[in-house]
């Protein structure tokens, strides 16, 4: 029986699966990511929404659709679709639910983040 002790572990015995983040998405966002997909004609995106320095309030969200999975990225996967955020913006939108509003005064992906201490009078950016 052979044994590791800790010296003898390396990076590539350790785990590389990415994390799982807090956000929630909507079964409405959900089912609107997919349809914007089908229209690209892609499968292999995913969306990622990340948090960056903005606004007249000091950061703003971005949603995206991305190829890519970065080294520290959070992924979730709602029926899927794979919503990624990166390890600097998981934080700021830990507990954030992702909506889609399709009305006559609205339509767009909505973001509710209980993380928000407030937001500017356009709703574009937050703190």
């Amino acid at each position: 029986m052979s044994t590791t002790t800790p010296e003898e572990t390396t990076t590539s015995d350790l785990s590389t699966e990415p994390q799982v983040h807090g956000v929630n998405l909507t079964d409405v966002a959900a089912g609107k990511v997919r349809s914007l997909l089908e229209q690209e004609g892609r499968t292999d995106l995913r969306l990622r929404v990340a948090v960056q320095p903005g606004g007249c309030s000091g950061l703003i969200y971005q949603l995206y659709f991305d190829e890519r999975l970065l080294d520290g990225d959070a992924v979730r996967d709602f029926d899927g679709v794979e919503v990624v955020i990166d390890k600097m913006s998981v934080p700021y939108l830990d507990g954030a639910a992702i909506d889609f509003e399709d009305t006559i005064s609205k339509q767009g992906f909505t973001i509710d983040n209980p993380n928000a201490g407030g937001s500017c009078a356009c709703g574009d950016s937050f703190h």
